[in-house]
């Protein structure tokens, strides 16, 4: 038994014994067998606390956007809302399927995927604005703007989802991270990214088209 947590291996070793013994002990690859002494289990709180907490923040910090662009801009604004908690159903419906653990670091890839999703909307309503500024009629202002803004938007998520696949390393290259929270991270942020392409570009246009319709 080793009682003040050191020990010492005596034998007749050569330098190249001791080294690849030392690290065969300290990669646990050393065929010793283990007695159980005590056991104890410790429910994983902390993380689960902290897994909460990071999405209350997100609820909070996006209820905060989303009061920010209804005021700012409207009824594209309330339009943008809606299209943002599609957005985020068709991910959490994604996340159910596959499935996906929420854990820190995926919260974390996830509300940066919101932040992207934000700034899409953002990025069309300011093109929309420009063409209404030089006096063109709302739908074509809409075309526009939406023509406008599309190129800027696919060469910002697919970059994004360049570095996620990169950082999820689905091949195993050995030069690439392979631990497990990088991994949750990326997949989250690939999976937000790729629904707030389609929500974005898709469902925001559809809701205008349909809510300047219906009011004129």
């Amino acid at each position: 038994a080793i009682i003040d947590g050191s020990a010492v291996i005596t034998g007749n070793f050569t330098v190249d014994e001791a080294k690849k013994l030392a690290i065969a002990i300290n990669s646990g690859a050393l065929p010793l067998s283990i007695k159980l002494v005590e056991q104890k289990n410790i429910g994983p709180t902390l993380g689960a606390d902290e897994v909460k907490k990071s999405v209350y923040a997100g609820v909070i910090g996006l209820i905060a956007v989303l009061l920010f662009m209804i005021i700012y801009y409207g009824r594209l604004g309330m339009i943008a809302s809606l299209a943002l908690i599609i957005y985020g159903l068709i991910s959490f419906a994604i996340f159910r399927i596959i499935p996906v653990v929420l854990t820190l670091p995926g919260v974390a890839g996830f509300i940066l995927s919101i932040g992207m999703a934000v700034d899409s909307n953002i990025l069309i309503f300011e093109r929309i604005k420009e063409e209404l500024r030089k006096g063109k009629e709302f739908n074509i202002a809409v075309k526009l703007g939406f023509g406008r803004a599309i190129d800027a938007i696919k060469d910002a998520n697919i970059t994004t989802l360049t570095v996620a696949f990169i950082l999820f390393n689905p091949l195993n290259w050995e030069f690439l991270p392979q631990f497990g929270m990088v991994r949750g991270f990326a997949l989250t942020l690939a999976i937000g990214v790729a629904t707030s392409l389609f929500t974005g570009v898709v469902i925001t246009k559809r809701l205008i088209e349909i809510f300047y319709k219906k009011n004129g």
